[in-house]
């Protein structure tokens, strides 16, 4: 497979968990964002958007423009310190607990053997996991200019499935065992589910 960088969203509200700190809630003892930032620890760069408090060594943190103003404006943030020549790229939320490199490499390699743009997870109810997701470098920034571009030249409060518009998607199933990786943790309840399936 080739080389990747990995973009976490660290930012959002978390309106249903009382407006916490949501990435740096602990999950078995770790930080939700560390855990993600674990998953992805082979990529050749790892940035985090959005608030990150300490990060591992290495990991770049920038903030989207304006903050505050979404995961699309955030994903435009991350790709623009991205080096140069970079082929591919991991976007991801920060409040996945569950990820695991093996998830990440199943999207990679799901990629790498399509002519898609992007690879993501589908829930069993047939819903695309867009913030689980690897994207072509290129089909992203082509994604985010035409979003732009039909927002009057921002994406500031940019729905994420606006990102998906003639985009070709390639769908993947979860195929290990275990909770699926793209469970994400909206809620108190959603954590202490998580905390069982981890122990």
């Amino acid at each position: 497979m080739t080389a990747y960088a990995a973009v976490v969203l660290s930012g959002g509200a978390a309106r249903r968990m009382g407006g916490v700190d949501k990435p740096a809630r602990p999950v078995g003892g770790r930080p939700m964002l560390h855990r993600v930032l674990a998953a992805v620890a082979d990529a050749g760069t790892r940035i985090v958007v959005g608030p990150a408090g300490p990060v591992p060594e290495g990991v770049r943190v920038t903030r989207e423009e304006p903050p505050g103003g979404g995961p699309v404006a955030a994903t435009a943030a991350g790709l623009a310190l991205l080096d140069p020549g970079t082929a591919t790229v991991a976007l991801l939320a920060a409040d996945l607990p569950l990820l695991t490199s093996a998830a990440v490499a199943e999207l990679r390699g799901a990629l790498d053997g399509s002519t898609a743009g992007m690879a993501c997870y589908v829930d069993a109810d047939g819903r695309r996991q867009q913030l689980c997701a690897v994207w072509r470098v290129g089909a992203l920034r082509s994604a985010l200019d035409r979003l732009a571009a039909e927002r009057g030249g921002t994406v500031d409060g940019a729905p994420v499935r606006g990102l998906l518009a003639g985009t070709t998607v390639r769908e993947v199933s979860w195929s290990g065992s275990g909770p699926p990786p793209w469970f994400d943790c909206d809620t108190d309840e959603d954590v202490r589910r998580v905390e069982e399936w981890t122990r």
